[in-house]
């Protein structure tokens, strides 16, 4: 039976409605403009705020000087290297948590959360035991100016200590989205952010007789708010509600089954991720700190600026995730290509509207963020690049949230390392060894390239309706995962 077939035989008989609406008018809502945004509402909300919140933390780092503002984004993406193989493994917890939901079977949701935090601490430990000797290291390697590298260093081992209390943030978070209450994630996230803020304007500069901490104040502040998102969560997630619908907490034993089903569609995610976050981070601003540190600068502010239109659109696609999920739970492989499409739509509109802006007003934003005018020029022409490759980068996020909602995250993690390895990698290396006279521009115009490779590829995958052949609770006879199976056809 061709997947065109699957859908037509699907009747408003297999969905039931958490609204207690009739099917017909269940599914007209559920493929509507206005459902995707109220469910990606909160997680909109809490992905702006976390922009405002970096913005005005590296604002506040950007007035300590240049090589501040030089220091704290590659300290900050080397920081988050190890965090993201764990973050892109815990974004499974939404696919089976919302999957799980639409299939009537609430106790796995929590058993799924919970496994993934038993795996997050383990791991995040062993990260800070790992890398700690090895911080200097990573930044010279990098080619970084030693009048930044400190810096670098004392941020990044603070951010070490503080993924380990994140763990109970990503994966609690992913929860939340999974069973469709994703507020409690944004009034937690709010509540974090803010005291992220006042603890980053007290510690940085000193205030209230404490004395100024500089870089190391900006890290501890962040430290803060992740103790104060990660208890408010975990309050909300073994509380009187959650407890009694998911049974949170009679689930704790663990259980090693679900672990090796986290693993099996996580794995691929996390290291999709991780490869993201290395070439990206490590190498692209490994790459432009070797023109100096004006250009770092530059290319940290640009990072500032794209993440206003990146996060909001990363909340839709982190609703989508779970939207997906639920409608392959209730074998409604129909509504999940609508919705898909709806939230394609309102992102390529939302960054299309964002890259005009950079186009148009790309000197201003830089002033804002430097007074050193070799920042600016650099920076002017790095967000040419940026406005170009908005619209692809819509694409390439929204359709990874449809596909990570049905469990393909093998294509998402092969499509990542491609586009991150050997387009921005190598692809950045050669640039800059045989066209050293482009300066920073040369690797941005890989990461380019890279962002519109993989808009298209996704799109293509989607689109191909491979996707649907996936089933996360079942096993073919051979005993092979069936979403490797899709991956490989």
């Amino acid at each position: 039976m061709s997947d065109r077939q699957l859908i037509k035989n699907v009747t408003p008989k297999d969905f039931t409605s958490v609204t207690g609406k009739d099917a017909k008018d269940a599914v007209v809502e559920e493929v509507s403009l206005k459902y995707m945004l109220k469910l990606a509402a909160p997680m909109i909300v809490l992905h702006i705020s976390f922009t405002i919140m970096q913005f005005v933390d590296r604002f506040m780092v950007s007035r300590l000087g240049t090589e501040a503002l030089a220091a704290i984004l590659p300290a900050g993406f080397v920081s988050f290297l190890p965090a993201s193989f764990a973050i892109g493994i815990m974004t499974s917890v939404n696919t089976f948590v919302s999957q799980s939901l639409g299939r009537g079977s609430r106790e796995e949701c929590s058993s799924y959360c919970w496994q993934v935090i038993y795996m997050g601490l383990v791991y995040a430990v062993l990260s800070l035991v790992i890398m700690w000797p090895f911080a200097p290291l990573i930044f010279r390697v990098m080619g970084h100016p030693s009048s930044i590298i400190g810096m670098e260093v004392t941020y990044f081992r603070i951010m070490l200590y503080a993924q380990i209390i994140a763990v109970f943030i990503w994966s609690s978070s992913q929860f939340f989205m999974g069973i469709h209450r994703p507020i409690i994630t944004m009034y937690a996230a709010l509540c974090a952010q803010v005291v992220n803020v006042l603890a980053n304007y007290v510690l940085i500069f000193g205030k209230f007789g404490l004395p100024a901490m500089g870089i190391a104040g900006a890290a501890w502040g962040t430290f803060a708010g992740v103790v104060v998102g990660a208890s408010i969560r975990m309050v909300f997630f073994l509380g009187g509600r959650i407890n009694r619908d998911f049974y949170s907490r009679k689930m704790l034993q663990i259980d090693f089954d679900k672990m090796k089903d986290l693993l099996r569609v996580g794995f691929p995610a996390g290291l999709g991720l991780m490869v993201n976050v290395a070439f990206w981070g490590v190498i692209l601003f490994g790459l432009v700190g070797r023109f100096g540190k004006e250009q770092l600068a530059a290319t940290s502010a640009v990072f500032a600026c794209i993440n206003v239109s990146v996060m909001p659109v990363l909340g839709i696609s982190t609703a989508l995730t779970a939207s997906v999920g639920k409608a392959i739970g209730q074998r409604r492989k129909d509504i999940a290509v609508k919705q898909t499409e709806i939230c394609l739509k309102a992102g390529l509109v939302y960054m299309g509207l964002i890259g005009l802006c950079f186009l148009l007003f790309r000197s201003s934003l830089m002033a804002f963020w430097s007074s050193d005018d070799k920042v600016i020029e650099a920076g002017v022409k790095i967000l040419i690049f940026a406005a170009v490759f908005q619209v692809f980068d819509a694409a390439t996020i929204i359709y990874s949230g449809g596909l990570r909602g049905a469990g393909d995250t093998i294509w998402l993690a092969v499509v990542s390392v491609v586009g991150a390895g050997v387009i921005l990698g190598l692809g950045g290396v050669l640039i800059v060894v045989f066209l050293p006279a482009m300066g920073s521009i040369g690797p941005w115009i890989a990461a380019t390239a890279c962002i519109i490779a993989e808009g298209i590829a996704n799109m293509w995958r989607f689109k191909s309706n491979k996707w649907m052949k996936i089933d996360l609770f079942k096993r073919r006879a051979l005993g092979l995962p069936v979403e490797i199976e899709a991956a490989a056809e």
